[in-house]
């Protein structure tokens, strides 16, 4: 059984079907892992024992009476502590939301659990979800699989940790600037940044929601294909069968995106691009110079709002938060109405370039994060390498959020360094198919 904590959520569930796996038994051995593990205290803010055995019961009814939800009944899966979750805290990495308990579950949480997944708990996650280094003191920083003195990427660390040290099939978290892709490339995983707009953000903590999304972190296209459905409250996933390469049109992002790359990311860029090709994809070079700009409005358009958001609850007691996190939602004290307002007239005007200079293409390529998990000591004394390190690591991420793009991140066999695939907005079915073509070629 100890095989099951290893294994795809899409393999799971065909054991579930095929009457191999008992969803009772499938949960205690996650429950018995998460409970013996050392780390857990790192990933886990809160342990959902009783109602995942309650779930996993319903599950296994089900599969011995052969009603089975959707290919994931009765699969556990993790949840960044930003959903609410009925009966149990949900504080969104920070003290000052201590204590509080919601009453009813998130809207995508009721959709997950409609189709029979198992919820095993909730996992830490940067301050208020503002950071994309993962690092958190006021409640715990979790561990990255790959370097021990690394940060684990944020914010959807604890997320990327449990799936990572095989304490979940997967992992639910959001993606405001790259909160999901980073910590899936940092560890290894497969992340799915889904459409502003696509999935509910009813009883999901806040930071921008205007760029709030919501995503799963798994070990395979599959799984996220799988997850997206499930989130959605269907089930039917999107279907991946007889995914290629050949013939497809993939456009390397050299504006901003290939600028300052570490060596270790540049070379499992320049692999997997290699990769590609052999397996038949055109690749292209594009440049979309109104990139510069966009980037250039990100502190009035996310902060800005954040702050807004923010304000009142911080400024109530703003010693209870981790002080890089805290600074970085004041900045947006100095955005202006009219400043944010014609942030976003030029955002817009920017996504119509983008359009423009991507048009044709099935989707635009670059490394997922510039460099690798900055070191967590130096992060908590340095702070000018804190700053720097978290701008440089969401840079590549964020034009997905910028341009209202949905995108994939896709491991590629070198230690935390990813590739990432965008598309055009609503067209997750299509990049999904086209990350399973990647993912092959990867293999």
């Amino acid at each position: 059984m100890r095989d099951w904590l290893t294994m795809t959520a899409g393999d799971l569930g065909r054991g579930i079907e095929r009457g191999e796996i008992d969803p009772v038994a499938l949960a205690q051995t996650y429950l018995e892992a998460i409970d013996a593990d050392p780390q857990t205290s790192r990933i886990y803010a809160r342990v959902t024992h009783d109602r995942a055995l309650a779930e996993a019961g319903a599950a296994q009814a089900r599969a011995q009476a052969g009603r089975r939800l959707s290919p994931l009944d009765g699969v556990p899966v993790s949840w960044k502590d930003l959903f609410d979750t009925a009966g149990t805290a949900t504080e969104a990495g920070s003290a000052l939301l201590k204590g509080r308990v919601p009453q009813a579950d998130a809207a995508v949480l009721r959709n997950a659990t409609a189709m029979g997944l198992v919820c095993l708990g909730k996992t830490h996650m940067s301050e208020l979800a503002f950071s994309g280094l993962g690092l958190n003191p006021s409640t715990a920083t979790a561990p990255n699989v790959n370097d021990p003195e690394g940060a684990p990427g944020g914010s959807s660390s604890g997320a990327a940790a449990s799936v990572a040290f095989n304490l979940a099939a997967a992992g639910i978290g959001s993606d405001t600037g790259g909160s999901v892709r980073i910590p899936s490339v940092w560890n290894d995983l497969v992340g799915l940044k889904t459409t502003s707009g696509r999935i509910s953000l009813d009883g999901v903590v806040p930071l921008c929601l205007r760029f709030d999304t919501v995503g799963p972190l798994a070990r395979s296209v599959e799984d996220a294909a799988l997850l997206l459905a499930a989130l959605e409250g269907k089930r039917r996933a999107p279907d991946l069968a007889g995914a290629t390469l050949k013939g497809r049109r993939l456009a390397v992002l050299n504006t901003l995106a290939m600028d300052d790359l570490r060596e270790a990311p540049a070379r499992a860029f320049d692999e997997a691009v290699a990769k590609f090709r052999e397996a038949g994809a055109v690749i292209t070079e594009v440049e979309v110079p109104e990139l510069v700009g966009a980037h250039a409005l990100s502190p009035a358009l996310f902060t800005g709002e954040a702050y807004g958001l923010w304000r009142d609850v911080i400024e109530a007691n703003p010693d209870a938060m981790f002080g890089e996190i805290r600074d970085r939602f004041r900045a947006g004290a100095k955005v202006s109405a009219p400043d944010y307002v014609a942030a976003w007239q030029k955002l817009e005007a920017a996504r119509v370039a983008w359009a423009r200079a991507t048009a044709g293409f099935d989707a635009v390529i670059c490394p997922t994060a510039p460099i690798l998990p900055p070191e967590v000591d130096r992060l908590m004394t340095d702070s000018e390498y804190y700053v720097t390190e978290n701008l440089l690591t969401l840079r590549n991420t964020r034009v997905g959020n910028l341009m209202g793009l949905c995108g994939l991140t896709l491991p590629t066999g070198v230690p935390s360094c990813g590739v990432q695939l965008l598309a055009a907005p609503n067209t997750e079915e299509a990049l999904l198919r086209l990350g399973a073509a990647a993912e092959a070629a990867l293999a």
